[in-house]
């Protein structure tokens, strides 16, 4: 009877492609204007320059990048999104804003620099 579950279950996971067992999503890397990580910067994506730059109708909840500087999205889709990263007075202002267009079912990574 085990070996039958078993044989059932191995069959069903090697049936699962890459596309059905990994999502969409984005690591953002934070770093300052001398390349150092930065722990503790508040992230949020967004669909469009106009709410990003209006800062409304983020995507998802806002992310708080961790000890190696980075902030995971997951379930995204594949398209641009521009980023906004914060740390007090630092900022992504007038840099790199805008991501490419997200590699479907991949972890796709970028680096801001807040100034």
């Amino acid at each position: 009877m085990y070996q039958v579950l078993f044989a059932f279950v191995f069959t069903f996971l090697f049936t699962l492609s890459d596309e059905q067992l990994l999502k969409t999503s984005l690591q953002v890397t934070v770093r300052n204007e001398l390349g150092n990580l930065q722990e503790g910067v508040d992230v949020q994506l967004y669909e469009s320059a106009e709410d990003y730059n209006n800062n409304e109708n983020a995507i998802g909840e806002k992310q708080i990048t961790d000890s190696k500087g980075r902030a995971n999205f997951k379930n995204l889709e594949s398209k641009v999104y521009f980023v906004n990263a914060e740390k007090g007075e630092a900022n992504n202002f007038g840099g790199a804003e805008k991501t490419e267009t997200l590699a479907a079912n991949k972890v796709n990574k970028v680096t801001i620099i807040i100034e």
